[in-house]
């Protein structure tokens, strides 16, 4: 019996190009179970759009699909674009936290403002992984890249919080540990018309993890357990309390 995932790959360009134990090859795992739960049978309906970085690479070229690899932070003027023309068409953004919260970072949000059916799905390694471990906007406070060698010394952006504040119909956040609750995250946002929001903590072992002396990405997995915090339960907590911490849940959920 061939696995789940064959039929949505191009086994032609396998393997793929990521790290030894990145999370990208566990994102395309939950997204692939996904759509084999809810009865798909192919890419046919679909269209994968990506800008530049790690997470950029998942869609294009492994999947067996209609994929658009974008300029660098240009990935959701496309997908609006395509959208906009063929409304019938399941328009699904994959890119990291360079592309979509820094470069692209306006887009998205006029994305959200206008709340058009595409979802975006947005792989936060905290880092530019692919150009050789810079800092990131979403890189946390304190933390050594090959750009602040003394530390981060500014406040992350916390993307997930920016769209539910522009009341996003659906947001969530997950890391690579919470495999089931992202999954199913992802199950809801393929099937709605709506625009969503999904931003997936993903380890980064070969720039980000060894910075902070993590020697295996099953260490990485591990602080993404520990340092994870429900949303109702941060909800209660002091700012002080949250800091450093990864706060996962559904943000917003009015697509059901």
């Amino acid at each position: 019996m061939k696995h789940y995932a064959i039929k949505y790959l191009r086994e032609e360009v396998l393997p793929t190009p990521f790290c030894s134990g990145c999370g990208n090859g566990m994102v395309i795992n939950a997204l692939f179970k996904a759509l084999t739960e809810l009865g798909y049978e192919d890419l046919r309906n679909f269209v994968f759009c990506s800008g530049i970085g790690c997470a950029a690479w998942i869609p294009s070229p492994h999947f067996k699909a209609d994929t658009i690899h974008t300029l660098h932070g240009r990935a959701i003027p496309v997908a609006t674009g395509i959208k906009m023309m063929r409304p019938e068409l399941n328009v699904i953004v994959i890119s990291g936290d360079g592309d979509l919260a820094g470069i692209g970072l306006s887009h998205l949000i006029h994305a959200a403002r206008r709340k058009l059916g595409i979802k975006v799905i947005m792989v936060n390694n905290m880092i530019y992984g692919m150009t050789g471990g810079q800092v990131s906007p979403t890189t946390p406070r304190g933390i050594k890249t090959t750009t602040t060698p003394y530390g981060n010394i500014e406040k992350p952006l916390d993307v997930a919080s920016i769209m539910a504040t522009m009341k996003v119909p659906y947001v969530a956040k997950w890391t690579t540990y919470h495999m089931m609750p992202l999954k199913n995250s992802l199950k809801k946002i393929i099937n709605t018309d709506k625009f969503s929001f999904i931003e997936v903590i993903s380890q980064c072992p070969t720039n980000y993890g060894r910075n902070l002396g993590f020697r295996k990405p099953f260490e990485m997995l591990k602080w993404f357990k520990e340092n994870s915090i429900p949303i109702s339960k941060a909800k209660n907590m002091k700012e002080e309390e949250l800091e450093g911490k990864i706060i996962v849940g559904e943000y917003l959920n009015q697509i059901e």
